[in-house]
């Protein structure tokens, strides 16, 4: 087992963090059964700090791991099926699954697509595949650099960063996946990710002249396919997902999870039903102290925000510039910087801000005041 300090961890691969190992654990087609979600719960109450992250690409991350008790862990995510055989494995399994789908299929395309990257090249670590075949495509805004999506008329195979893609059975899908990996490989030269490569002005030589048939993303409430919840930051306590573990869970790529086949569970302040709830349009990483590369605190100032947040706004809260919890510009972000935070409107956690070197306890009133209106 080799310890890595960076951007991605895995179950083999852990990252330190400011209160121990970080393990992410990607579970098969974005699904746990009941056994599995019980599993996890114990172990981030017997070995970690108790709390379970999901994370923006629907992977779960246990946090305070002691490196003595890793063996322990490992053997029981072994049990449960959700180690793989070796680190090469687990990171090229970087696979997104969509939340909706029904039936065989979906579980289907992604088991191709597992077996099928044995023959993937090397590719960056945060290079990733999409699997949005459910009766729409909802994973448009969510990391991805190849992504199998559902069509009009069937299948499709789209590189990110397209807008159509080529036609594709669910028997041809993974290989061809596989095939525009290498092609990607092939050309990117220092791009890691595939939607910049297409802005470069390359073009994958296939028939891409199919868009993906889209629709809207499940929200925190009853859906087809069962019940949604939002967990407050992609956050839960470990008797929280024992609580839920009444039926196999489906983990979103939105902070969220879906009890499969259930229509309503009791009300608890671990988890949001509604999709008004205030919550839901603020983000925010673990921030100090749990994260070593942090200089402040980000959750409280998060919560004490939340409310200020206008409807169809975001705030993200970044305890450093990595901006991990929300890689993407977000209409207003606070960023952490030498125990203070500056303010960057429309971007990410790294671009130029707008106002520098602010007090926590005076963002409630620049909220307020100036800036809510305008998010």
């Amino acid at each position: 087992m080799t310890t890595i300090r960076g951007w991605c961890p895995g179950a083999l691969r852990p990252m330190a963090g400011g209160d121990g190992l970080i393990l992410r654990i990607r579970p098969h087609a974005g699904r746990l059964s009941v056994a599995q979600a019980q599993g996890i719960a114990d172990l981030a109450a017997q070995h970690g700090n108790g709390w379970i992250d999901l994370g923006s690409r629907a992977s779960l991350q246990l946090r305070g791991i002691a490196a003595d008790g890793l063996p322990q862990v490992h053997a029981r995510l072994s049990a449960l099926g959700l180690l793989d055989p070796d680190e090469t494995s687990e990171a090229r399994r970087n696979i997104l699954t969509t939340p909706v789908w029904d039936g065989p299929e979906t579980p289907a395309l992604v088991a191709a697509l597992e077996t099928a990257l044995a023959a993937a090249p090397p590719l960056p670590p945060k290079f990733g595949f999409a699997v949005d075949t459910g009766p729409w495509a909802v994973l448009g805004g969510a990391s991805a650099d190849i992504r199998i999506e559902r069509g009009t008329d069937g299948l499709i195979l789209r590189a990110d960063g397209m807008e159509r893609g080529e036609a594709v059975t669910p028997a041809s899908a993974a290989h061809r996946a596989v095939g525009l990996a290498h092609w990607f490989a092939a050309r990117r030269g220092a791009e890691t990710r595939m939607a910049p490569l297409i802005a470069s002005g390359a073009t994958p030589p296939r028939a891409a002249t199919l868009p993906p048939l889209t629709g809207p993303a499940p929200q925190p409430g009853p859906t087809a396919q069962g019940l949604c919840l939002a967990l407050p930051f992609g956050q839960m306590a470990a008797d929280t997902l024992h609580m839920l573990a009444v039926a196999p869970l489906r983990l979103t790529p939105w902070r969220s999870v879906i009890v499969e086949g259930v229509a309503q569970l009791p009300a608890h302040p671990g988890l949001i039903a509604d999709p008004a709830d205030p919550r839901l349009r603020v983000v925010a990483c673990t921030g100090a102290p749990g994260c070593a590369a942090a200089s402040v605190a980000t959750r409280a100032l998060a919560l004490r925000l939340a409310p200020l947040v206008p409807p169809g706004g975001l705030l993200h809260v970044s305890g450093c510039a990595k901006g991990c919890a929300h890689p993407r510009a977000a209409p207003l972000t606070l960023t952490g910087r030498a125990g203070r935070f500056d303010l960057i409107r429309g971007g990410t956690a790294a671009d130029p801000p707008g106002a520098t070197d602010l007090a926590a306890d005076t963002l409630p009133q620049l909220i307020r005041g100036h800036l809510a209106p305008r998010l």
